[in-house]
């Protein structure tokens, strides 16, 4: 009997206040799983907190810019394509024949070839701007993955990469045509892939592809069920018993406490397994959890999603070509490579720059030899032949990450650049900051501000992740998710062993 009155313990108290905690997360969890789905539902941004404005530039806003005439710029980024001019103060939005959608205006590259056509590789499809009829044309490209990440041309040919391919083609603005072009493996490769990901993919269900998927939909869909139910039965007795004290009716109350106490003892015991599962991995996706996980490599799940073919799935992040060298640099998750224009086997870099485990930003020339590497873990410069890295913004050489940091003290998404030279970061956190001069960036106009929005899915994200609550936790914020986590497996085992002593030996 004593560990029955534990297990309820552990059952009642903490699964009510975890109740209303788990309904947000059954909810947005399904949106998390079906990005394209819900890629063209947006909220405005003046609804939300006035900490994912866009009013400093921050959270993503920017994260380049594409000069084509002396008065004419184009800025990109999560923020979509604009057209501002040489003062960066007025601003017209660029974005006829893009879907509807903040999503699906999320713009990781924008190129101009020397003929003037203009490429944009977004977060669902790879486009080309028509000048005849003035809207952007999607290429008919076929792929599994349709983030578009990069975009290069070398004379007359044009080079594209997604996330798992590299595009080969002769740039003729919306009549180029493309080949994909499947990477060799590198020397010593090893079929691997990060923990975080293979916990990722499982949380999510993406590990056995869309009917995992539709499976974690079904466990939310019940953690929602088993919340509400939950709910009902911790407030209905006291309910029914203040009416019976004052003579009136409660059958109806006693009837949906009833049914509510069956149903949830029988939808925990039939899916409690798949539940803890459920909540024990997300505690790895969010730190400090994560700081455990986010280097390792692990050999991927065989016939799992994950178990693919081609060594590149899912591993490429950006391409730049080095005109003294001949070569291209090729940004992996597994590191920098060079690739040659005539080869289809990269080779690793002897010299690695830090990269975020989020993955690189910025990745630009700064002078022959030389390229600025951009992530969450900063912005530095990095010579591909020199073991020395300078972090740019310090001026000093780089000395390594504090351990156990999982991001840097510059949160790097993009860089912008003035036709007078000067050279500003974009920080996730603080803007648009300069770097090596005093100008300040001009704010974002107060009409660009009203017409943005969050895609729904990123809004899901940031309530999943716990970021949301920054503004009445602070740095407590980042609590949530372990914690839920935690509590929500004890939540499920206590209540299934609590069943088992109860309800299984009373029908016996």
């Amino acid at each position: 009997m004593v560990n029955g009155r534990l297990y309820r313990k552990l059952h009642r108290w903490p699964g009510l206040i975890l109740s209303f905690v788990l309904l947000y997360y059954g909810i947005t969890g399904i949106f998390l799983n079906h990005r394209e789905w819900v890629a063209s539902l947006d909220v405005r941004r003046t609804a939300l907190p006035e900490v994912y404005s866009y009013q400093h530039w921050g959270n993503s806003a920017l994260k380049g810019n594409v000069t084509i005439a002396s008065d004419s710029i184009l800025i990109y980024g999560d923020i979509g394509i604009w057209v501002t001019d040489s003062t960066f103060l007025h601003y017209r939005p660029l974005d006829a024949g893009l879907p509807r959608g903040a999503d699906n205006r999320k713009v990781f590259d924008l190129h101009r070839d020397r003929s003037g056509n203009l490429y944009a590789a977004t977060q669902f499809g790879l486009f080309g701007y028509d000048k005849a009829s003035q809207t952007w044309k999607k290429f008919p490209l076929e792929v599994v993955l349709k983030r578009f990440v990069a975009i290069e041309t070398v004379g007359d040919s044009i080079y594209v990469l997604n996330r798992s391919y590299l595009f080969k083609g002769v740039a003729n603005g919306v009549n180029t045509t493309f080949e994909k072009v499947a990477l060799q493996a590198p020397d010593h490769y090893e079929k691997k892939v990060t923990l975080m990901e293979t916990i990722w993919q499982m949380h999510s269900g993406e590990i056995l592809g869309l009917p995992g998927q539709l499976f974690v939909d079904l466990l939310g869909v019940v953690t929602i069920f088993l919340s509400v139910t939950g709910i009902i039965y911790f407030f209905f007795p006291d309910k029914i018993k203040r009416r019976k004290r004052r003579h009136k009716p409660y059958a109806k109350l006693v009837q949906i406490n009833r049914w509510s106490l069956k149903w949830h003892n029988k939808f925990g015991v039939w899916f409690w397994i798949f539940l803890a599962f459920l909540f024990f991995t997300g505690i790895f996706l969010r730190p400090p959890f994560l700081i455990l996980i986010g280097y390792s490599k692990v050999a991927p799940i065989k016939y799992s999603h994950l178990d693919q073919p081609n060594p590149w799935y899912d591993k490429l992040r950006d391409l730049r070509y080095d005109r003294e060298s001949g070569m291209f640099f090729l940004a992996t998750s597994d590191g920098m490579f060079t690739l040659s224009t005539d080869s289809r086997k990269p080779q690793a870099c002897s010299v690695q720059p830090p990269v975020s485990v989020m993955g690189i930003t910025v990745f630009e020339p700064y002078r022959p030899g030389a390229w600025l590497v951009g992530s969450f873990s900063g912005l530095f410069l990095w010579h591909p032949d020199n073991p020395r890295i300078m972090d740019f913004v310090k001026g000093e050489v780089y000395r390594g990450a504090p351990s156990g940091r999982p991001v840097g003290v510059n949160k790097v998404t993009g860089l912008i650049h003035t036709t007078d030279g000067k050279r500003y970061m974009v920080d996730y956190d603080r803007g648009v900051v300069p770097l090596y001069h005093q100008t300040p960036f001009p704010e974002a106009p107060e009409s660009l501000v009203r017409q943005t929005r969050m895609s729904l899915w990123n809004l899901a994200l940031e309530i999943h992740t716990g970021r949301f609550f920054k503004f009445l936790l602070g740095n407590f914020y980042i609590l949530i998710v372990p914690l839920a986590g935690l509590a929500g497996f004890m939540v499920v085992i206590s209540g299934y062993l609590l069943w088992r002593k109860r309800f299984k030996r009373r029908k016996k």
